[in-house]
């Protein structure tokens, strides 16, 4: 990775407050990249934002019903805007969970699975993508790169919408994209360097 950051990016980011957590840690990644950001459940704000992130730490039942008790579930559906989920957050961008039996967002149709036959669960730590295909979302993001997460359960690694395949004793998918919807199911806050260009190039897209 030998591009310079850019530090000068003036995008006002919305990051929801839709019954996630880890919003400090956004912020403050947000914040080094020159991007200012606010924590919001206000519609209107949401969909003024240049930009929009859906964090994520908790299970999808709770943040689903969050979601829909501020009316957010149909705006959020139709943003037009560049929207990035992190971990829960690109879990309720797909279809259906598996946890608690959940209908999420149905913006990505893609299934999310419980981490199984594996041996320590949750997900916990560092790890790198086996396939990456080409996007502005990884641009300079190498197979040997290495991202932390924090999970267990994660969407099926299926085409056409898999950018990004992580392998913990069974294949999830760990980077989906559809049309403006983007979700990675790592931490890229908590990932150093290489969650910072994620970040980065995700502020790049218009």
């Amino acid at each position: 990775m030998n591009n310079t950051m850019n530090n000068n990016i003036n995008n006002f980011v919305a990051i929801i407050d839709g019954g996630g957590a880890n919003f400090t840690s956004v912020q403050i990644a947000l914040t080094r990249l020159g991007a200012d950001s606010v924590v919001t459940s206000d519609p209107e704000c949401i969909s003024k934002a240049r930009h929009v992130i859906l964090p994520g730490v908790g299970t999808a039942a709770y943040a689903m019903q969050k979601l829909k008790d501020k009316k957010l579930v149909d705006l959020i559906r139709n943003l037009s805007q560049p929207v990035l989920g992190i971990c829960l957050g690109q879990q309720l961008l797909c279809d259906y969970s598996e946890e608690d039996n959940t209908e999420c967002l149905k913006i990505i149709p893609l299934q999310v699975k419980k981490l199984k036959n594996i041996r320590i669960i949750p997900h916990m730590g560092w790890n790198n993508l086996d396939a990456i295909k080409d996007d502005v979302l990884l641009r300079d993001i190498k197979e040997s790169d290495d991202f932390y997460f924090v999970h267990s359960f994660a969407p099926e690694p299926l085409a056409p919408y898999t950018l990004g395949i992580c392998n913990y004793g069974i294949a999830f998918a760990a980077v989906i994209k559809k049309t403006n919807f983007y979700g990675v199911q790592f931490h890229p806050e908590k990932s150093g360097v290489v969650g910072m260009f994620i970040l980065n190039n995700f502020l790049k897209i218009t």
